[in-house]
């Protein structure tokens, strides 16, 4: 995550819902890489669920303290709409 976006945090929490446009959740946690909050347990899960190439463009946006909105854009820039299916229970937030 950009550091700038971590600056809205009073403490970056160690775990996000990721929510998706079909209103869709996972957990993942967070860890503190070379100085940088990124997306760690479950965003591998996540990836390959939602079917993430390289060239895919996605967009994030705090909902709540703990909760982004994930919108995902294939190469040429069109939405990607993924409908809730099967996934991994380990990741799936509870609402």
């Amino acid at each position: 995550m950009p550091l700038d976006f971590t600056k809205h945090f009073v403490a970056v929490p160690t775990e996000f819902k990721l929510r998706n446009n079909t209103g869709c959740s996972w957990k993942v946690t967070v860890k503190l890489m070379n100085g940088r909050v990124t997306l760690d347990q479950g965003w591998s899960t996540y990836a390959t669920v939602h079917q993430i190439k390289i060239g895919y463009m996605m967009t994030f946006k705090l909902l709540t303290p703990d909760t982004l909105k994930v919108i995902i854009f294939d190469d040429e820039g069109i939405e990607v709409v993924n409908k809730c299916g099967k996934h991994d229970e380990a990741f799936a937030a509870k609402d």
